[in-house]
């Protein structure tokens, strides 16, 4: 089985027949294709690769019942850790790939799940296709490549691959409740959890689907597709884009005996009218072999 994840949608391929769960957005023509953008809003280059120490604690983690997903509410503590303060980069994936000659699931099989062109927007079938020559590489298809998004986040990767860079890294993937644990650390205001998303004046502080998708993206945020890292206002913890710009990969498997792993954070792809995947505690699964255009991760350390 695969299944290929749009916003808050699910769509899983068993046979050939399409099964999805979720809503269905009525289309008002078609759209642009999404494609990453060069920007100069990027981190300092002294502050590429840096790692924020995260305090022990604890928080209540499934506590919205709007979310059942989520639940149910369980107090959860977490040991002090140390996370990488953006997402790994298409560059920093680069000098793994270079000093160890790794190549991606993608790049050794099928392809990659691509986001598109439809000229039937209310189809969500429509909305992805599965791309041979989609990679980490080439990110936009097949004679692409990533010039001018070095310091975007790496995607087309699958959480095989995140962990293999990784272990090369010298850490290792967060867990599920790491992940969301740094991420409600670093909300501005603890009770408002779409406080990552944007300021009490409207101001953006994420890179999500501005506009009603999938017809119609307004950029008011600056981007249509990933941003580079670090181009929004940190969170309190000092740590960047935990919400937004690309889903991340963590190292923990959805549910018992489901064989899928949690991702977190929304993407550019998540909007105020579909998805609102965009909160610390939310969170979806995808097969730990398959990748996508709007999937990255970030790494962690152990502090010894």
């Amino acid at each position: 089985m695969r299944s290929v994840i749009i916003g808050a949608l699910v769509i899983a391929v068993i046979g050939g027949v399409a099964l999805s769960v979720g809503a269905v957005v009525t289309g008002l023509g078609p759209f642009h294709r999404l494609s990453a953008e060069p920007s100069t809003c990027a981190l300092n280059q002294k502050d590429l690769g840096r790692f924020v120490d995260i305090p022990g604690g604890g928080f209540v983690s499934g506590a919205n019942p709007r979310y059942p997903e989520e639940g149910p509410p369980q107090k959860v503590f977490v040991s002090p850790f140390r996370l990488q303060i953006h997402e790994v980069t298409s560059s920093q994936f680069a000098q793994f790939v270079a000093a160890t000659g790794y190549v991606t699931e993608a790049e050794r099989s099928r392809g990659s799940a691509q986001f598109t062109d439809s000229d039937t927007p209310n189809v969500f079938l429509s909305w992805w296709k599965l791309e041979s020559g989609a990679s980490w590489k080439t990110p936009g298809g097949a004679g692409s490549n990533f010039d001018g998004l070095a310091l975007h986040p790496v995607v087309h990767v699958t959480l095989n691959d995140a962990r293999a860079y990784a272990k090369w890294a010298g850490g290792r993937i967060p867990s599920e409740v790491e992940w969301e644990y740094a991420a409600s650390l670093g909300l501005f205001d603890p009770v408002d959890p779409d406080s990552g998303v944007r300021a009490p004046d409207g101001a953006p502080r994420a890179n999500i689907w501005t506009g009603l998708f999938p017809v119609l993206n307004s950029r008011s945020d600056g981007f249509a597709g990933t941003a580079p890292v670090g181009c929004f206002a940190p969170g309190l913890t000092g740590a960047y884009d935990m919400i937004g710009n690309v889903w991340e990969w963590t190292d923990s498997q959805f549910a018992p005996a489901v064989p899928r792993f949690t991702i977190k954070g929304g993407s550019y792809l998540c909007s105020e009218n579909y998805c609102r995947r965009y909160r610390a505690a939310a969170r979806q699964s995808l097969e730990r072999d398959f990748s996508t255009a709007h999937i990255g991760f970030r790494i962690v350390k152990d502090i010894r």
